[in-house]
């Protein structure tokens, strides 16, 4: 028989964290790795392919953002939830800019993890799959269409590449930067995210999927 857990790396120098988050977790039907710290965490992944980390903020020798920043830089996207006593938006913003993919702040509920948890890799799912889902909404990565109760949304061809970016990095936020591609530019950004809210917002004036991250860019929240 196949086996269907999800691999997640839990990364905190506190022994009793760990110890806590791997039984939590492996009674949760998640297969567990512990690394107290960055150096042996690279070990793990050198060896593993795991479906989701969870990283301390506060790690000795390398913070535990600086390790996420890394590591993206290195081409790894293995999704990433945040733990760290500090609940302030400044170190929210620099956890989310440098890679993680949710933040969650010390304490918590186990079983608010465990739904974060399953949040990313139910997202995850779809993407392996080839679809992303946001609302009533599936974009197709395949077929490159975006469909609403099975019926199809007119894309042009910037709105459909602009939408495959925001799909793939569903429920982050991106820069302007980051959305460009070579038929596009920073310039343009704005007036093509506009034109898609037009064609996928019910208000334009308080969009619910295609959101504006001040001093940023823009999100795609499902």
């Amino acid at each position: 028989m196949e086996n269907t857990k999800k691999h997640i790396l839990v990364i905190d120098d506190d022994k009793r964290i760990r110890e806590l988050l791997k039984q939590f977790l492996n009674k949760n039907n998640f297969f567990v790795t512990v690394s107290p710290d960055t150096k042996e965490a690279r070990r793990e992944l050198s060896k593993f392919i795991f479906d989701l980390m969870v990283v301390d903020l506060m790690l000795p020798h390398e913070m535990g953002v600086d390790f996420l920043t890394k590591i993206r830089k290195d081409g790894n996207r293995t999704p990433a939830i945040m733990l760290t006593a500090m609940g302030d938006i400044k170190n929210k913003t620099k956890c989310f800019e440098n890679g993680c993919d949710d933040y969650l702040v010390k304490p918590f509920e186990p079983k608010e993890l465990i739904l974060r948890i399953n949040n990313i890799l139910n997202k995850n799912e779809n993407i392996k799959n080839n679809i992303c889902e946001f609302g009533d909404y599936i974009f197709d990565f395949d077929k490159q269409i975006l469909l609403k109760n099975n019926d199809i949304i007119y894309l042009t061809d910037i709105e459909t590449k602009l939408l495959n970016i925001l799909c793939k990095n569903i429920n982050k936020s991106l820069t302007r930067e980051e959305l460009l591609f070579e038929e596009i530019g920073e310039r343009s950004i704005d007036v093509s995210v506009a034109r898609l809210r037009k064609k996928i917002e019910e208000d334009v004036k308080r969009p619910k999927y295609i959101r504006t991250v001040r001093n940023k860019g823009y999100i795609l929240n499902n």
